[in-house]
């Protein structure tokens, strides 16, 4: 216990208050899209600068530079996750209450084809290396691969534990998911849809979103009990850790800036500046609103999206729900945009 002690204590003072500036984040923009429903993950397409924003049953889809509205991927069950797939001029999303992906077509954005999935499919990703969708599925053990330019399903991989979150890729065949459950990352082959390890990320619990630097071989896995756990990709070692917010779901990572994002519900970004590969620094805490847990980077502009809306008054506690949330003020859902100019 002494010794673990000891170690908590080094790796927090890696993340102690440095002499260095702010990274200077403000907000740029803030546009209310309106409407209504819940909201979850929301992507940028760099190539033809289109950002998607999963929301109830549908996909609000703005231009990234002006929040524009270009149109809408309607009739979508419980949608999740959504990303546009590079050279394939399709998209994919996640529906979440029908148990499968719909790919559609970026210029019409009208449907191609809805596929089956495991249960509650959830975040995605797309990996290069494979050329293939992984869509991991919240409610059951497996993920499930997409081949989207053939628009079928290339298959599907059990990773032994259940409560699949965000995932990330090393771009060189291995693909990493959040168990948030078993408080783990687990690797697989993206070839051969084969399990290769699972490590725990003691001390972060419940992990939500997952980035990762792919040069340094750095994972980020953004967790409940407010810490972002820094873990090499190569052995699942803990390299360090850091305080976020409360509320964490989303998490991503700038190459060039070298710069590690949390998104937190309480209404804040914890953004980690990576000096070297085992030396980390919380630079900054950007005040976004409440309700703001998930995010998407936009790499050409070094922006950061978030979503949210204004809520009203929280109901009564009841026996059958003792902790209510806040209801959602009609016609207020936005996308809000920082950055550093």
């Amino acid at each position: 216990m002494i010794i673990y002690r000891l170690a908590a204590i080094v790796l927090c003072i890696q993340f102690a208050a440095s002499a260095q500036a702010q990274s200077g984040f403000h907000l740029i923009k803030k546009t209310v899209i309106g409407g209504e429903g819940g909201w979850d993950y929301l992507s940028v397409d760099q190539e033809n600068r289109r950002l998607f924003i999963t929301h109830g049953t549908q996909v609000e889809v703005l231009n990234a530079d002006t929040h524009e509205k270009v149109g809408a991927i309607t009739d979508l069950k419980g949608v999740h996750g959504v990303l546009a797939v590079p050279g394939t001029g399709r998209g994919i999303t996640t529906n979440g209450r029908s148990n499968t992906a719909t790919i559609f077509d970026l210029k019409t954005l009208k449907p191609i084809v809805e596929l089956p999935t495991g249960k509650n499919p959830d975040a995605l990703i797309y990996d290069k290396f494979s050329k293939r969708v992984f869509i991991f599925n919240h409610s059951d053990h497996t993920a499930t691969a997409i081949d989207v330019a053939a628009g079928k399903v290339a298959g599907t991989v059990d990773v032994g534990g259940d409560e699949l979150e965000a995932g990330a890729s090393d771009e060189n065949g291995n693909i990493y998911v959040n168990l948030e459950g078993a408080s783990e990352i687990a690797v697989f082959d993206a070839q051969t849809l084969k399990t290769k390890a699972r490590w725990k990320i003691s001390p972060g619990e419940e992990p939500s979103g997952l980035a990762i630097d792919v040069k340094s071989k750095r994972l980020f896995s953004v967790c409940h009990n407010e810490m972002m756990m820094v873990v090499d990709a190569e052995n699942g070692k803990i390299i360090s850790h850091a305080a976020i917010g409360k509320g964490v779901d989303g998490a991503a990572f700038d190459p060039e800036t070298k710069l590690a994002f949390s998104s937190n519900g309480e209404g804040s970004i914890t953004v980690v500046k990576e000096s070297a590969p085992d030396q980390f620094t919380v630079v900054e805490t950007i005040k976004t609103v409440p309700g703001a847990r998930t995010m998407a980077l936009d790499t050409k502009t070094h922006h950061v999206f978030v979503t949210a809306a204004q809520y009203g008054e929280r109901p009564a506690a009841t026996k059958e729900n003792p902790n209510p949330r806040p209801k959602v003020v009609p016609g207020s859902f936005m996308v809000l945009e920082y950055g550093m100019k």
